[in-house]
């Protein structure tokens, strides 16, 4: 490639940086300028056809639609449940289990976020947990950085094990088929047996990696949010941050390899809950002084939440996020019938404008549409008035508006950067360029880069599932090159698919809008860099070990 070469295929991710990051500019702003930038530069040196331009930015309208209504529903749940009363009565709740911040985070965030991930994805945790946190008085930016950190290691079997059992496996075929030098290796294994074991294999060096995602998380809540701007008070507690980190991924490992990739997430979420709630209450592991924020800045933030005297039952307040998460998985369980019915109700454009680019959504498969039909539910069970349904469908709808400018420029952008392959200057797509081009610098050092790789993904795409369709024949190929393990190789993108998550500008854009926070995209990116990049080196760094020494 050439050095204009270079820059437009690094456009997508410098434009993002350089007008989020650096000039500080709001979501709103810097997505249009990112697209335009990238549109004439695709247009005039990777020389894409303008009809595949155009044609890829309607595919991400119409994907960018689907997150909105995603985001919808979850800031309208949210806006329900304060109008219900619901909130208040779950900040009650939480608050008698524990008075710690701290631990209140990793409850949240961590595992909880992680039982949402496996059910549903799509940016889900953040959606649901950042809301949940400003409720009991986070402050909202400390409340959407941690849950953006914390759904990283349980993006690996997110959606029920969509990553690996669609992105891995879709990743490695060329059309229908298993490419050639993947049917070589395999030797007659069945791909089913396969997924299992690259998850087994992600989830083994995970438990090095992800293990550590809790402690970062109160480190990081003490140091950047707290009243003495102090590591050490978050670090205080490392042995219940260890605990937490291990309660999710040992059973995590266990599942995936006894079951597959599908129940890691659920089952690993739902068990981490059922052993850390019962320690919180009994202060295992943890000092008698409960941390907290300063108390202005904690009285502000429940004073702007309190927008309701009613008097809910604990009970009745959690029913709506019970429906969320049993509706969530009985959806998305291929040996119930439901998941067909919703699916077989599709929504597709084909060859959009005469070109190969086609795009399809489920609307009813969405879990925009289930947090609707909750909110619903909701409406009934907590005997709301016709004002009450009428302002948190108002204020909904106020929200989304910042949102949709945003993602109705970035989605588009990121279909251009993807769908470049067709193009007239004898060129792969940007990515597949820029992946070659790394791997032609690093060589045998590999596995140290891969899950950058990953993590190049699923920033330019939003979903760490595409990261891996994206990626996987790339990373198998690179690792046929080099004589290195496939397995942990192609272990390494999806764990560095995880990290990208954190940092992926469709994500961050949806979980600051769910918390008003639109226009702060760039002050969270900041944040949760080092946490991506940490991430990711060490997944490597074992990677590396693994091949090499062991």
């Amino acid at each position: 490639m050439s050095f204009l070469e270079l820059l437009t295929s690094s456009m997508p991710i410098l434009a993002v940086f350089i007008f989020l990051v650096i000039l500080k500019l709001p979501a709103t702003k810097a997505m249009p300028l990112s697209f335009i930038t990238s549109a004439l530069l695709a247009f005039l040196v990777w020389k894409v056809p303008f009809v595949q331009i155009a044609a890829a930015s309607i595919e991400g309208i119409v994907v960018a639609l689907t997150i909105l209504w995603i985001v919808f529903g979850a800031i309208l749940l949210l806006n329900t449940l304060k109008m219900s009363g619901a909130m208040d009565s779950i900040r009650s709740g939480f608050l008698g289990v524990t008075a710690d911040r701290r631990v209140q985070v990793i409850i949240i965030a961590w595992l909880f976020g992680a039982f949402i991930e496996g059910a549903a994805g799509f940016g889900t945790p953040a959606a649901i947990g950042a809301p949940l946190l400003v409720a009991l008085g986070f402050p909202p930016l400390a409340a959407v950085v941690l849950t953006l950190i914390s759904d990283s290691s349980p993006v690996s079997f997110g959606a029920v094990g969509t990553p690996v059992i669609v992105g891995v496996d879709q990743g490695l075929r060329e059309g229908a088929s298993v490419a050639p030098q993947v049917q070589q290796f395999l030797d007659g294994t069945p791909m089913p047996e396969f997924m299992q074991t690259i998850a087994v294999q992600a989830m083994q060096i995970d438990m090095f990696v992800g293990t550590f995602i809790p402690l970062i998380l109160v480190a990081l809540l003490t140091r950047f949010f707290g009243e003495n701007r102090s590591w050490k008070e978050g670090l205080q507690i490392w042995k219940f941050a260890l605990f937490a980190g291990l309660s999710f991924t040992v059973p995590a490992l266990i599942v995936a390899s006894l079951l597959g990739p599908e129940f890691p997430s659920i089952i690993g979420g739902l068990v981490g809950l059922s052993i850390v709630v019962p320690a919180a209450k009994k202060g295992f592991l943890l000092p008698e002084e409960a941390w907290d924020f300063k108390q202005t800045e904690k009285s502000e933030t429940v004073k702007t939440e309190q927008v309701t005297t009613k008097n809910l039952s604990l009970k009745r307040a959690w029913v709506p996020y019970i429906l969320v998460a049993i509706l969530l998985v009985i959806t998305r369980l291929n040996i119930l019938p439901i998941k067909g019915w919703l699916t077989s109700v599709n929504v597709s454009l084909n060859e959009i404008l005469g070109t190969g680019i086609s795009t399809s959504f489920q609307p009813l498969y969405l879990p925009g549409t289930i947090f609707v039909t909750v909110v619903i539910a909701t409406i009934f069970i907590h005997k709301m008035n016709a004002s009450e349904v009428k302002e948190a469908f108002g204020e909904s709808a106020r929200t989304i508006v910042g949102s949709a400018i945003a993602l109705g420029f970035a989605v588009p952008m990121v279909r251009i950067f993807i769908n470049s392959g067709v193009n007239a200057a004898d060129l792969l797509s940007m990515p597949m360029e820029l992946a070659i081009l790394v791997s032609e610098l690093v060589g045998d050092k590999w596995p140290l880069v891969a899950p950058f790789i990953g993590s190049l993904g699923s920033f330019i795409s939003g979903s760490a599932t595409f990261s891996n369709m994206m990626f996987s024949l790339f990373q198998f190929s690179v690792a046929d090159q080099i004589q290195a393990s496939p397995n942990v190789i192609l272990a390494l993108q999806v764990l560095g698919a995880n990290a990208g998550n954190m940092v992926c500008v469709l994500n961050v854009v949806a979980a600051a809008s769910v918390v008003g926070l639109l226009g702060s995209e760039g002050k969270i990116i900041r944040f949760t860099l080092g946490p991506m990049f940490f991430y990711a080196l060490t997944s490597g760094i074992l990677g590396f070990v693994l091949i090499y020494f062991l």
